[in-house]
């Protein structure tokens, strides 16, 4: 695409997304009072549905119970049915909400408070742009709204599986996260390892109860526990290499309830993040033979179960380069900055697997941020104009890609 055409593209998304800023902070907000969990998102799903179907965009039969796919169709005599997918997460967190808006949750115990309101909302938007460009497009855009991504297995893989990319074969997938550290208008990306592998670790700690007057007597699960913290902590300083990032956390600790009284029985839980596959299955061996020694030296049984969660999500190079060029067109250069890979896990990283793609962070924040302002958390309270941004970002980023 030359330049001036590029220009007169990029004023029109921009015209169009300040057009319906009002329209999608108004979805925004709704979503934002009715939150549903993961696997749970059945008014969501509706929503996304009605307003679909109000833009002349027929969703495709469900391939799940929850989530939404939809195809805007290029009517330009150039498509050549290539196929850019564009993926925004639904589902909210089991949490209660402490901000003071007026449109909080009204659901107890369930809150957007990782921006999946604001995603939806963003695609939403973007396809009301393109639904309106559709003689412009020399391709497909595939809206993939996908449920579960907060709780494992996630919803992207049982997209896969059901054959959302065997149905539509993009060529191309783009996903965008808020991030409150970042400023609205502006957008972060990286080359290559980008999130974490996430594993749960859950473990079972059984000795013999007993007396606390007499602990000669017990096999001590929770001075056993103790020692497999502390030993499970050595790993990543003692197996993984110094150049490859890696944490073991155990979050949790539950065994008895009196003062006097040894328990017979202590569980955990905590997770494994690592940026590296290899470095992952060795990791896994390594922290089972620790558990298990550590257990036999204090005469106590441990079990630990090893929940394998979302692999590592690895942003295509290629693509990524591709899209820092777009979003410095759309953006201006000065709002394109680099990130640095992170430790969290996110569900896109399955469809990288199979597509080249790419996942950048969009800012949501303001100068001077507050510090009380941070994903999952009761106060998240992401800034709205990024709403606007993130509309017109993603669907000339569509349209970009299939030109």
């Amino acid at each position: 695409m030359n330049t001036e055409r590029t220009t007169v593209i990029t004023e029109q998304i921009r015209g169009r997304a300040a057009e319906i800023f009002s329209e999608v902070v108004a979805l925004r907000r709704d979503i934002h009072a009715h939150p549903e969990l993961s696997y749970e998102e059945v008014r969501t799903t509706a929503l996304i549905n009605h307003y679909l179907l109000a833009l002349g965009i027929t969703p495709e039969n469900p391939l799940l119970e929850t989530g939404v796919v939809a195809l805007v169709k290029g009517t330009h005599p150039s498509n050549t049915g290539k196929v850019v997918a564009l993926r925004a997460d639904i589902d909210a967190l089991p949490l209660n909400e402490e901000n003071q808006h007026g449109f909080c949750s009204v659901e107890s115990g369930k809150m957007h408070a990782c921006g999946h309101d604001m995603h939806t909302a963003m695609l939403l938007g973007a396809a009301n742009i393109l639904s309106g460009m559709r003689d412009q497009l020399p391709g497909d855009v595939l809206l993939v709204f996908q449920p579960a991504e907060e709780k494992a297995p996630g919803g992207a893989k049982p997209f896969l599986d059901a054959g959302l990319f065997d149905m539509f074969h993009p060529s191309v997938i783009l996903g965008q996260h808020c991030f409150p550290n970042i400023e609205s208008g502006k957008v972060a990306l990286c080359r290559g390892s980008f999130m974490a592998a996430a594993d749960e670790l859950y473990l079972t700690v059984t000795g013999q109860g007993g007396h606390a007057s007499a602990p000669h007597k017990a096999a001590d699960p929770v001075l056993a526990s103790a020692h497999i913290i502390t030993a499970v902590q050595h790993l990543v300083s003692r197996v993984a290499p110094p150049y490859e990032p890696a944490v073991v956390s155990i979050a949790s600790i539950h065994g008895g309830n009196a003062t006097n009284v040894i328990p017979r029985q202590v569980t955990m839980s905590g997770t494994m993040r690592t940026m590296n596959e290899e470095l992952r299955s060795q990791l896994q061996e390594r922290l089972r033979q620790t558990v298990r020694h550590v257990a036999l030296g204090l005469g106590v049984e441990a079990e630990l179960e090893i929940r394998k969660g979302y692999p590592v999500l690895y942003n295509n190079r290629e693509v990524t380069e591709q899209a820092e060029s777009i979003c410095a067109e759309y953006l201006c250069s000065e709002n394109v900055l680099d990130c640095e890979p992170l430790m969290t896990a996110e569900d896109f990283s399955h469809y990288l697997q199979v597509c080249p793609g790419t996942f950048w962070q969009i800012g949501t924040g303001m100068a001077g941020n507050d510090i009380s302002n941070t994903l999952h958390s009761p106060t998240f309270n992401p800034e709205e104009s990024a709403l606007e941004t993130g509309s017109g970002l993603l669907a000339y980023a569509a349209l970009r890609f299939l030109g």
